[in-house]
């Protein structure tokens, strides 16, 4: 019998370890949301993200658009209908959806991010139709999609 004095055996996952698991999606989107912020030009402070029943992030833009020169725009992802620029309103109401991310890939490189923002604040795409991917369907894919953005992420620091 072999035994594990402080060793875990090679074949027991702990839970925060597993793809899927919360900690492990939220590491993975933390990790993608800074890389997008960066990509955009969106300090961090302007971001948040929750993982909860669907994964949802968000990025306060800077830029104005020419029909609502006036109003907050905000870059918004959710693992329902990937990325989307919108025009902010007023608290309770739904924001007003320029675009929508267009295409099969819902973790899209954050270079492609900031070109589709950039060509929706320019008025170059509109009214696009969302694309729907199943909600919390593929939580086990998309921590694996999300997982190269984890190291971008800094460590906890360690509670004293």
């Amino acid at each position: 019998r072999e035994r594990w004095v402080g060793l875990r055996p090679p074949n027991l996952v702990c839970m925060d370890e597993r793809a899927g698991s919360t900690s492990t999606l939220s590491r993975g989107l933390a990790g993608y949301l800074r890389a997008v912020a960066a990509a955009v030009g969106v300090p961090p402070e302007a971001t948040s993200f929750e993982v909860s029943d669907t994964a949802t992030a968000y990025l306060g833009l800077a830029r104005r658009w020419s029909q609502r020169p006036a109003d907050d725009l905000m870059l918004v992802w959710t693992e329902r209908y990937g990325w989307m620029v919108a025009v902010e309103t007023e608290p309770g109401k739904a924001p007003v959806v320029l675009a929508y991310f267009a295409g099969a890939d819902i973790v899209p490189a954050p270079r492609a991010v900031a070109r589709f923002v950039t060509d929706v604040v320019a008025g170059v795409l509109s009214d696009s139709s969302p694309p729907v991917f199943p909600a919390g369907a593929g939580r086990d894919d998309l921590a694996v999609r999300l997982a190269p953005y984890t190291e971008s992420v800094p460590a906890a620091p360690p509670i004293v």
